[in-house]
């Protein structure tokens, strides 16, 4: 039917032609940003799970992070130790070899040794007083403690005991010497007993480590299939955003031929008169 007033197909063809620009908008904004959800409103769903499984990637990343920090921490404490361990080796030694007899006659050998078991000892401590971790002194005994947080939960915390490895601490309050056979032979199970106590808080610690290591491989499995169901939620599927793409400019370009062919229509009506 040919009108005048009112050119119903023009307004069909305009309205067609508004949809179509507004699904290239969406699939143009898709392809741009790589998302398939931008904002709430093309997905409330969706956007809500998507934020959540973005809330626990975001915690599993910083507990990655955290589990390599731990990481970290334990492997200095440890390779200071293997240093005192030596030092504790190279000392009994000597109160072994100045606890012989003929050694001990000769005074210059004594004092000798006697000056080297002191200085060992100094090492000790200065060992135990230097080996830091951001600040944080992990031998010395001032801190008994750290607390790792290497999972998003509160029970994948993992507590560890730090022991001071200070001489005082791991020989005894009293000082020793090797300056006699007596002195030396006490010196001589201190040091042995000293050697075993390190031994077994350096095992300790390796334990440790070895557990925050298997909770971040556990991290980081986790941490992936999140990341995948998340990109599975949210990322556009480049392949068919372009197919829509394409389809829609030849709706766009069809649609505007047709509008403007639409607009003619009341001309046509004219020629009636």
């Amino acid at each position: 039917m040919l009108l005048i007033n009112d050119n119903i197909a023009a307004l069909g063809a305009e309205n067609n032609l508004d949809t179509t620009d507004a699904a290239m908008s969406t699939v143009v904004g898709q392809l741009s940003s790589g998302l398939q959800i931008q904002t709430a409103a093309d997905n409330p769903a969706g956007y809500s799970i998507a934020q959540s499984l973005q809330a626990e990637i975001n915690g599993y990343g910083a507990a990655e992070s955290n589990a390599q920090t731990a990481v970290s921490v334990l492997q200095t404490a440890q390779g200071a130790m293997n240093q005192q361990e030596a030092i504790l080796q190279q000392a009994n030694t000597i109160a072994t070899q100045a606890a012989n007899t003929t050694t001990a006659g000769d005074s210059t050998a004594a004092a000798a040794d006697n000056a080297e078991f002191a200085s060992l000892i100094s090492q000790l401590n200065q060992i135990a007083s230097s080996t830091t971790y951001a600040g944080v002194n992990l031998l010395d005994g001032s801190v008994t403690s750290l607390t790792f947080q290497v999972g998003p939960t509160g029970s994948d915390a993992v507590a560890v005991s730090l022991t001071g490895t200070t001489g005082s601490t791991l020989l005894g309050a009293a000082t020793l010497d090797v300056s006699t056979v007596a002195s030396a032979q006490v010196a001589m199970a201190a040091v042995q007993s000293a050697i075993n106590t390190l031994a077994s808080d350096a095992a300790a610690l390796g334990s440790s480590q070895n557990q925050i290591q298997a909770l971040s491989n556990n991290v980081t499995v986790a941490q992936q299939n999140l990341t995948s169901a998340h990109a599975d939620l949210v990322d556009v599927n480049v392949a068919s955003a372009t197919s829509q793409f394409t389809s829609l400019q030849i709706l766009e370009q069809s649609g505007i031929s047709v509008l403007a062919q639409a607009q003619q229509l009341p001309q046509l009506a004219l020629k009636l008169i």
